[in-house]
């Protein structure tokens, strides 16, 4: 009795999570038609904020993984002191809050920041520039990936590593045709939760780089914008959906290439 009884008060803990989590997902879809959705989805400011978003995100992506993955292999492959205060930083602006790291970014690029001088003298801008919204992305996106890829890397047979230096392999050949192809499925999933990191961006985005239709506004600004004017909530409500099924997609593919594992993994990081 007290097992049934047990099992019976968790399946009401799960039902009333799932219908917490999924109604205001579904509520989305089916608060205004789909005809209107589309019609909003048409309109020139939601078109260059989906699209500034898509070009952006992109972009950091691409840093994140040409950068972030020869560092996750030496992170994962040597042990050395202060190991876990390194690890500790790149795993930071997870738990930042969006407006601290915004704060964070201007302190360091912006005008006035530790760095704004070099920046500026090398004829760079990055506040209210579309620069902004990139370096914005790579900052909060980046440990998602870092963190997958050091635990899909640190879950790599030592002695294939080996056998490819007993074979004549140099450590870049090593990494390139044994580390990588092995630890392909952890760097696959940890770029869709980068992605969909970046896609979701708001606050770091907003304090550094501003809100400036067609040059900083990204999908997420957009849609606080909309609210500002005369029927923007469907507006919202449109973009919200394209996100929703975005994110949708990008969390499935984590499913799917199995980034679970490496998440679990990354714990005794």
């Amino acid at each position: 009795m007290r097992r049934s009884g047990f099992l019976a008060v968790a399946a009401l803990a799960a039902l009333a999570t799932l219908v917490f989590l999924l109604v205001p997902v579904i509520a989305v879809f089916t608060n205004v038609g789909p005809g209107r959705l589309l019609d909003a989805l048409g309109e020139e400011s939601a078109r260059e904020a989906l699209l500034l978003s898509l070009k952006t995100t992109l972009i950091a992506l691409v840093v994140v993984v040409v950068i972030g993955t020869p560092a996750a292999y030496l992170l994962a492959s040597r042990d050395f002191p202060g190991r876990a205060l390194v690890l500790t930083a790149i795993e930071l602006p997870l738990v930042m809050p969006p407006a601290v790291a915004g704060i964070a970014l201007l302190a360091a690029f912006g005008p006035r920041g530790i760095l704004g001088g070099l920046i500026s003298d090398a004829g760079i801008e990055l506040v209210f520039e579309t620069a902004g919204v990139i370096v914005a992305l790579i900052f909060v996106s980046a440990p998602f990936f870092l963190r997958q890829a050091i635990a899909a890397f640190a879950a790599v047979d030592g002695r294939l590593l080996e056998a490819a230096r007993t074979l004549g392999a140099g450590p870049f050949r090593a990494f390139a045709t044994v580390a990588v192809p092995s630890a392909r499925g952890g760097l696959a999933s940890g770029m869709a939760l980068a992605w969909g990191r970046a896609l979701g961006e708001f606050g770091a985005t907003l304090l550094f780089a501003g809100s400036l239709q067609g040059v900083t506004r990204t999908a997420p600004l957009a849609i606080f914008s909309a609210f500002g004017e005369p029927g923007g909530f469907v507006s919202a409500l449109a973009l919200s959906a394209v996100l929703i099924l975005v994110s949708a997609a990008l969390l499935l593919s984590v499913k799917l290439l199995g980034g679970d594992r490496p998440l679990d993994g990354a714990a005794a990081l």
